[in-house]
């Protein structure tokens, strides 16, 4: 738009409104509105890809078709929750039933010894030992053979509190054998008692 000479400023900025410059304000709106329409119109033809849950256990990779290792890592999982939930009636923990059953079954074991057997760090059975010998549930008495030594032995408290965590575990053993007959069992057992006996060996 031309201008003659001698023209206001009031003229000049109500021609600066009327060029293409004064209404590129109007036009960017415009175009981010169309541009917007179109953005959401290809969204309804390509909506987002949804991510999926993963499968419940028992099904998928989580079934029998997942990794040996993956599978065994989740039954135990799975286990160990439920005892957990079980022996907290007791006010127990699966490490502390694990270490009475140990100490029971085989007494005189050393702290290391221990820790072996019961798949637990000697740290962790350390404060195991203190807790469950400040409640009550072991003491150390002598050695029967070597009297100088003393050995953690259970107290009457403690073979009661015991028998207590075994009517939770045998009603778990029973649920974990349900629907195998007692070959399959046996099967099953030495299967895992190869499993830990070959990797064991081999580490």
């Amino acid at each position: 738009m031309a201008l003659k000479v001698g023209t206001s400023a009031k003229a000049i900025s109500r021609a600066a409104r009327k060029t293409p410059a004064g209404k590129s304000k109007k036009s960017r709106k415009f175009a981010a509105a169309k541009k917007s329409a179109r953005r959401r119109k290809k969204s309804a033809n390509h909506p987002p890809v949804a991510f999926g849950h993963p499968p419940p256990p028992g099904e998928g990779k989580r079934g029998e078709r997942g990794y040996l290792t993956y599978l065994l890592r989740q039954a135990q999982a799975a286990t160990r929750l439920r005892m957990e939930r079980a022996l907290a009636e007791l006010g127990v923990t699966p490490p502390q039933f694990i270490v009475l059953t140990m100490l029971k079954a085989y007494p005189g074991l050393s702290g290391a010894d221990l820790a072996r057997v019961a798949l637990l760090t000697p740290q962790t059975v350390g404060v195991i030992i203190r807790n469950l010998e400040r409640d009550g549930a072991i003491r150390k008495t002598p050695h029967p053979v070597h009297g100088r030594v003393l050995q953690w032995t259970m107290t009457r408290r403690g073979n009661s509190l015991l028998e207590k965590c075994r009517r939770h575990a045998k009603a778990l053993e029973r649920r974990l054998a349900a629907g195998l007959g007692a070959k399959t069992q046996i099967i099953v057992r030495r299967w895992l008692s190869k499993i830990a006996t070959d990797l064991q060996q081999e580490g």
